[in-house]
């Protein structure tokens, strides 16, 4: 009894490794394909560590991780390796409340502050009539305040409050305008609906029924899994250099999830199925495909991309951006945070996925293997996607060198600062993106922003400093002080905000 036991399950096993080596010979020319142009990719863009998946017809066609997760450990990447989702996070937060639409606990079409009642805007129209859905099309209204929880450490709730000074720019549901703050808004409404975090309500409702053990949002829980990419940055003058990383838990619904490619492949397949896992309906399928409906048309700004893909419209769902290629709807979006690049592509109607992670900023290596995909197992073509984007972005580069040049040739010499270099000290205020602190050194300035990030200024010309390079973003910043018609210094300019010195 025993042995034959033992040979039935020889002979599935058998079965199930044959299949899957015929499935992967299908693909044999694809994936051979696919791998040379990120092996010239990889070595183009100088990047460190890089996995990419393609799910096709819900099988793991190619999914390979390449590279190191750190240019100073010299320690190899592997499909465990984590690395951030950023806003591709944003697409799984319209699943969480996806789930709860189907629980009849909340519509599409409430209103906010019926879920939420501490939710303010700098607009009441827009505070009284923002509905469950305008969180998560980019149509609020409200203008971009990433700043507030980039530059300081406030928590969810403080940060929320102090998105409500952010000024309209548009009518509500009236213009496209990327709004990470939104995002952060709908977790919250996750957690009061659920009595649940937003990241613990994912856990459990998506991660766990998956198996995604290695995907977390919380900083805390990502270090603690172990196995993660640090995140790299091509400097100018230094070439590629690991930097911090980049933890907003107070934001972390607008792309704060880490995971890795294995984790990501049974994420891809719950999509393909279309929100059954194994039977089990976790989101109807009438709400799924809400989900990818477009809700708004974006007229003004896309992707670089878009000059090779040449889409007749564009548009985002819930959490993807949207147009059309060769015929096909791309459902697609990318994430992006200081040193880590992901994206995350679908041509649904070919059951065709891709995600690509990577730990350089700037990789746009990402959109290159998207639509190298796209062409290789659904659409055909022979673009040279990697040549066409590398040469894309290496020409936005060398425009960036020649306007760093042109501040350097617009420095007006020979000036000198209207005060004595002590009359610059102080704590300068802004009332949404808080402090800067300035104290003088030897020969210059220091600026600590929120006490968070440090900038060593130097004289540039008459009341402007210009700053060293930043460790985190790897740029040199302009403050230029501000005086009132009696010579007193009653602010500065940082980052095109003004900020008030405190008297």
């Amino acid at each position: 009894m025993q042995t034959k036991t033992f040979t039935l399950k020889s002979i599935i096993t058998a079965f199930f490794i044959i299949s899957s080596l015929v499935l992967l010979g299908q693909y044999d020319t694809q994936n051979t394909a696919l791998d040379a142009m990120i092996e010239k990719g990889i070595v183009d863009w100088e990047i460190p560590a890089l996995s990419v998946l393609v799910l096709k017809d819900g099988n793991a066609v190619y999914k390979k991780t390449y590279g190191i997760k750190n240019i100073k450990s010299k320690e190899a990447a592997n499909n465990e390796t984590m690395f951030t989702m950023a806003s591709t996070t944003k697409a799984l937060v319209a699943m969480g409340m996806a789930m709860l639409v189907d629980e009849g606990k909340v519509k599409w079409e409430d209103k906010v502050r019926m879920h939420y009642p501490q939710f303010k805007l700098s607009n009441a129209y827009i505070t009284e009539d923002a509905r469950i859905k305008d969180l998560f099309t980019h149509n609020l209204g409200i203008g971009n305040a990433d700043w507030i929880w980039y530059a300081r450490d406030l928590n969810t709730a403080e940060t929320i409050e102090k998105f409500a000074q952010a000024p309209q720019v548009h009518p509500l549901r009236g213009g496209y305008k990327y709004q990470n703050m939104a995002y952060v808004i709908a977790g919250e409404v996750i957690k009061k609906i659920s009595g649940k975090p937003w990241q613990d309500f994912l856990n459990e409702r998506i991660f766990k029924p998956l198996n995604m053990n290695r995907t977390a949002a919380v900083s805390k829980n990502i270090l603690a899994l172990g196995n993660v990419a640090r995140p790299h940055y091509n400097d100018l003058d230094e070439g590629i250099i690991p930097i911090n990383y980049a933890f907003f838990d107070q934001a972390g619904a607008a792309g704060m999830l880490y995971s890795c490619i294995d984790d990501i492949e049974k994420y891809l397949s719950f999509i393909n199925n279309k929100g059954i896992l194994n039977g089990d309906t976790l989101i109807k399928a009438s709400t799924f495909e809400y989900l990818f409906s477009p809700k708004i048309i974006i007229e003004n700004g896309f992707y670089p991309s878009t000059i090779f893909t040449k889409p007749k419209w564009k548009s985002y769902a819930m959490g993807w951006f949207q147009h059309d290629y060769k015929g096909m709807k791309v459902d697609f979006h990318t994430g992006s945070i200081d040193g880590f690049v992901a994206i995350h592509g679908w041509l649904r109607d070919q059951n065709l996925g891709v995600y690509v992670f990577s730990n350089l900023d700037g990789a746009e290596l990402r959109h290159a293997i998207m639509y190298k995909v796209f062409d290789l197992y659904a659409l055909g073509g022979d673009t040279d996607w990697h040549k066409n984007i590398f040469d894309l972005y290496d020409g936005f580069k060398q425009e960036n060198i020649k306007s760093l040049e042109l501040v350097e040739r617009s420095r007006v010499r020979h000036t000198k600062p209207s005060k004595f270099i002590s009359a610059y000290n102080g704590i300068y205020t802004h009332p949404m993106f808080g402090k800067i602190t300035i104290k003088t050194g030897k020969n210059n300035l220091s600026a600590s922003l929120n006490d968070k990030y440090d900038l060593t200024l130097n004289h540039w010309h008459y009341d402007t400093f210009r700053s060293n390079v930043q460790t985190q973003w790897r740029e040199r910043v302009m403050i230029r002080f501000e005086m009132d018609e009696n010579g007193n210094i009653t602010g500065l300019f940082f980052k095109g905000k003004e900020y008030k010195k405190k008297q």
